[in-house]
């Protein structure tokens, strides 16, 4: 089985915003190739602007801070799907995928996702101190050990790895979009979103693997865009992919550490 199984075998990540299909782009002779090295350099600058961005919305709270919050996070998702499209069950691809954007749309991705992230991060700190360092340091460690599982061959994307992922991802997806709608009838989420006893955290541990195993997949992605030689601005949209996969991560690891506190 290629090591690159789950490029070949579905033709997307179980991300629900990378597409392999995107990667596999004409370059000419005179255009400049992406790499590795790249991809993980754009990934460094969007890290920095988030953070800058979570900085900003932390230290300034306030009425106006909240509005410019909701505002780039409505700007990120935008970008978002100005870069990656939306896909939707049953449907398909309600906007297609346009990775050529991904240098202009990552940066501004990042910094709304950053006021978004500052926002709910100052919420959590006030209310359990020390909750956010925690849920940092917990991301990035989860995120290391997973390269490394990746990387020693622990763990192998292969065919119903990926399919696993991808159905779970979806399905979590949905749970979230069915959420919100309940949530604007009602004024209430679903309890076993919210619940702190042992059912509810069992399920955000399940939730938090799934953007962990995410991650794999994208490793195995963006290694082997690599190897093909794609675009030069398929670095932008490996690394914006990467965020946003990090960045779903922190906040399930932020909420499963509030029910924690919560008991």
């Amino acid at each position: 089985m290629s090591k690159h199984q789950a490029l070949n075998t579905l033709g997307r990540s179980g991300n629900p915003i990378i597409r392999s299909a995107a990667f596999q782009g004409k370059v000419s002779a005179n255009e400049e190739r992406m790499s590795l090295e790249g991809a993980v350099n754009k990934t460094g600058i969007l890290l920095f602007l988030t953070v800058m961005a979570a900085t900003v919305s932390w230290n300034f709270q306030g009425p106006l801070m909240t509005l410019i919050s909701s505002l780039g996070t409505l700007v990120a998702l935008v970008s978002g799907i100005m870069t990656f499209g939306f896909y939707f069950f049953f449907v398909g691809w309600l906007v297609e995928p346009r990775p050529y954007n991904a240098p202009r749309t990552a940066p501004i991705y990042a910094i709304g996702m950053g006021f978004f992230i500052g926002l709910i991060s100052q919420q959590a700190e006030s209310m359990y101190p020390g909750i956010v360092i925690q849920a940092v340091s917990l991301t990035f460690f989860v995120a290391a050990s997973l390269l490394l599982a990746y990387k020693t061959g622990v763990i192998k994307p292969t065919q119903n790895f990926l399919l696993m992922v991808f159905a779970a991802t979806m399905g979590i997806f949905m749970t979230y979009i069915a959420n919100l709608i309940y949530f604007s009838i009602s004024g209430n989420n679903f309890f076993v979103l919210t619940d702190n006893g042992i059912g509810g955290i069992l399920i955000s541990l399940f939730i938090i693997g799934i953007p962990a195993l995410n991650l794999v997949l994208d490793f195995d992605i963006i290694e082997q865009a690599d190897e093909q030689g794609a675009p030069k601005y398929m670095e932008w949209f490996g690394a914006m992919a990467l965020m946003a996969t990090l960045i779903w991560l922190y906040i399930e690891i932020l909420r499963l550490l509030m029910k924690l506190r919560s008991r």
